[in-house]
């Protein structure tokens, strides 16, 4: 197929590196598949999978449904120490490409790092996430999402325009944030806001290839009855905005909202989904009944949220019989399915390779 042979000639040499001599490993530049998308009603699935046991489930439905799909950790879940999962840049990437060659993947996907979070202007901050990207690159990330939206606009711009340096040279996606997500609590992003930061950043010659803006969503699950209110009309003027610096919206905290409601986000500029949290709760119903009870326990006493007991309990969840590692891959595939035809993102796989023929 010419599309495939041309995307593995232009797979990123440090992905190649890392990949091996596999040529049926088809890691590529994210950048390429928003370029091949940027104007397709079309969402590719970003997942965060903090236990890794989700990841081929995820592929055997990214291949049944010829989609893209990204894999991803933020800075926190994976930086250097591993984050609250222990799993470290090269260690996820490692999993990932693994993976990907035990189930014959020959869609393509990528591997981004999520929420590259800088919350203030000191140089603590900024030196550690500067490190975390090199080690990403090394690793063979080819998407990074710089997120110093906790700072006022111009110092945001400032740290992104930064931290971006590497990966605009190397000519990696590049994806950047405004407006905190915080729900319905945090101040929603206007198209002022979007428009002078992607303005901004390209006059400096950065290119971002999405946006995530807060536009009413948050991260981690949703509590019982609580609504989910995003403002897809706001999300629409933004994208109307920055589409002409070739950049789209990316959708964070998607976890809870409805599929009937997910199924509208591409009409509407949205081109990455970010689903994590929904991973993390197909992999802990799946986990042994007493490993589960145990994590639960120890984050109730600590008094924090389950998903730090990922790190905790780290040498258990590698531990976990293959049985239980089947009943999570096999939840994760059927999740999968409904978030990609949900996302309209069937067939996105072809529709990037076609993108490649004619590069």
């Amino acid at each position: 197929m010419r599309g495939y042979d041309r995307m593995l000639e232009m797979m990123p040499e440090n992905v190649r590196a890392v990949v091996g001599n596999s040529s049926r490993i088809p890691a590529v530049n994210s950048r390429h598949v928003c370029d091949a998308l940027i104007d397709e009603r079309v969402i590719v699935m970003a997942c965060n999978c903090r236990i890794p046991y989700v990841i081929p489930g995820i592929m055997r439905a990214a291949e049944e449904l010829d989609a893209v799909v990204c894999y991803e950790l933020a800075k926190t879940e994976g930086g250097l120490d591993g984050g609250y999962t222990g799993q470290t840049p090269k260690q996820y990437a490692e999993t990932t490409f693994q993976y990907a060659e035990e189930t014959g993947l020959t869609k393509p996907f990528y591997v981004h790092a999520d929420h590259l979070t800088v919350k203030d202007t000191s140089d603590e901050q900024f030196d550690i996430t500067a490190k975390v990207i090199q080690a990403q690159i090394e690793a063979g990330y080819t998407g990074f999402a710089i997120d110093a939206s906790h700072n006022p606009l111009q110092e945001n711009t400032d740290i992104t325009r930064r931290l971006a340096v590497p990966i605009t040279e190397l000519g990696f996606g590049l994806e950047v944030e405004v407006g905190e997500i915080a729900g319905l609590l945090g101040k929603l992003t206007t198209v002022e806001e979007a428009v002078t930061f992607i303005s901004d950043l390209t006059d400096a010659g950065h290119s971002p290839n999405l946006l995530a803006i807060s536009n009413g969503s948050k991260h981690g699950n949703y509590s019982e009855g609580e609504e989910v209110h995003i403002d897809l009309e706001r999300t629409a003027d933004i994208y109307t905005a920055i589409r002409p610096y070739g950049a789209a919206v990316a959708q964070h905290g998607i976890t809870g909202t409805p599929l009937s409601l997910i199924g509208k986000f591409a009409d509407y500029g949205i081109r990455k989904g970010n689903v994590g949290t929904n991973w993390q709760n197909i992999a802990h119903v799946n986990l042994p009944t007493d490993l589960f009870e145990a994590m639960k326990t120890w984050a109730e006493t600590e008094g924090v949220d389950i998903k730090k007991a990922t790190r905790q309990f780290k040498a258990e969840i590698d531990a976990i019989d293959d049985k239980y590692k089947k009943k999570i891959a096999d939840e994760a595939y059927i999740s999968a399915k409904e978030f990609i035809t949900a996302f309209r993102a069937d067939g996105s796989a072809t529709k990037v390779l076609q993108f490649f023929a004619t590069l």
